[in-house]
């Protein structure tokens, strides 16, 4: 497998558990069990992101501006989890909060699907491609375990 595939399939994981999250109701177990599932997902998929696709665009300089506003977005998406965190379930405000979140997501999800993979896939030889699939899911196994 290649980067941007390991990565759509994580996309994917992404879309579906926030999918679900905006779904849920109240201050109930469901709704914080899935929260902090997608807030360790949204944390593990950023920095093994950073690691093994914006550390390398970084390099170049025809996708260092991508790859630093892609960055921002995930400090823009942390700090709505947190907003999240300091919200009380049951509020009206948390459902608004996740909506927000799961668009915020999404827009960066789709922003990369359909253009920073491409900036990427220019200045990324296919050998880099599946090296840095492997720098992502061992990324992603050491955040696992934290």
């Amino acid at each position: 497998m290649t980067l941007f595939e390991e990565l759509r399939d994580d996309h994917d994981t992404q879309r579906t558990l926030l999918d679900l999250l905006v779904k849920t109701e109240g201050n109930s177990e469901g709704r914080d069990e899935l929260f902090h599932k997608v807030k360790a997902e949204l944390q593990r998929h950023a920095a093994a992101e950073e690691r093994a696709l914006y550390i390398p665009m970084m390099e170049h300089d025809s996708t260092q501006e991508k790859a630093r506003h892609s960055i921002a977005e995930h400090h823009e998406i942390d700090e709505l989890i947190e907003t999240l965190e300091n919200t009380d379930y049951s509020s009206s405000s948390w459902v608004a909060s996740a909506q927000k979140l799961q668009h915020l997501v999404t827009h960066h999800l789709d922003e990369e699907e359909q253009e920073i993979f491409q900036a990427a896939g220019k200045v990324l030889s296919k050998s880099q491609e599946k090296e840095l699939a492997g720098v992502y899911r061992k990324e992603m196994d050491a955040q696992r375990k934290n």
